[in-house]
């Protein structure tokens, strides 16, 4: 049996994973940190909590700590009117030209959303028949939804997740039925070709990117988990990190901050970068 968890044990898990990772679970969320501490404790046989976050300070079990404190809720396609009007605004002149077309996608999750990205991108270059070279790199800090994301295998729910007709899936993605509502999709090579996954704490003082680098920055559903003042950080970051002229997406609920005057905003937070 686990070990009994306490108010005590729960307040050290809220300041390790802020210290650790960033991450902000305010004292609404103890009942998520106690969920996540007792299958942490069954993962890796806890029998002394003391124990394990001394052991914890001094460095040991950091990354499966931070994988027990991430939260992974994607989707394929989600949002979808970001990725229509990457097609319809920003891909039709873009593709046109021979520079290069990169995308971050921060965070990437189990992978949904950059595997979406990628076939937006392929889809594109087929319609406006370029031959542009388009990639998407793609980040997260759990090991763990990294190793989902790069073996690129799901079974889909459709009746979760609708999928989207404006593209044939079946040209990125191997696809068979599992019964009357889901479906195993595999990504296919072509996908993989142009994404690349890597660890990155989005909490970190600097990212291993070049400055400008990106034309497009996905950043949706992951500012939330942090305190207003490191989201501001954050965006930056990013922001340092993405052309002029190029395009910020976030999350519904999320916010531009203190970058509103950098950007002009074209709606259903879709920023566009004008000014460092």
């Amino acid at each position: 049996m686990p070990p009994t968890i306490n108010q005590t044990y729960i307040n050290q898990a809220r300041t390790l994973i802020y210290k650790i990772a960033g991450l902000y679970l305010p004292t609404n969320k103890d009942s998520i940190i106690k969920n996540r501490l007792d299958k942490l404790a069954r993962d890796l046989d806890i029998e002394d909590y003391e124990e394990f976050f001394s052991e914890l300070k001094r460095g040991l079990y950091k990354q499966d700590f931070i994988n027990a404190f991430t939260t992974n809720k994607t989707d394929f396609f989600r949002e979808g009117f970001h990725f229509k009007d990457m097609i319809d605004r920003i891909l039709p002149q873009r593709l046109l030209s021979d520079e290069p077309f990169r995308v971050l996608c921060a965070a990437s999750s189990t992978g949904e959303e950059p595997y979406s990205i990628a076939a937006t991108l392929l889809f594109a270059k087929e319609v406006y028949q370029s031959t542009a070279q388009v990639s998407v790199q793609a980040i997260d800090i759990d090991t763990s939804v990294l190793e989902t994301a790069k073996a690129g295998k799901y079974v889909v729910d459709t009746h979760l997740n609708p999928l989207p007709d404006w593209l044939e899936l079946k040209d990125y993605f191997d696809i068979s039925a599992k019964d009357k509502h889901k479906i195993i999709m595999n990504a296919k090579q072509c996908l993989k070709d142009i994404l690349s996954f890597k660890q990155q704490n989005l909490s970190d003082k600097t990212y291993s990117f070049g400055v400008k680098e990106f034309d497009v920055i996905f950043c949706r559903n992951v500012l939330i988990y942090f305190k207003v003042e490191d989201q501001e950080k954050i965006l930056n970051r990013l922001f340092s990190y993405l052309k002029i002229g190029g395009t910020l997406y976030l999350g519904h609920s999320e916010s531009i901050l203190g970058l509103a005057y950098k950007v002009d905003r074209l709606g259903q937070n879709i920023f566009v970068k004008v000014m460092e």
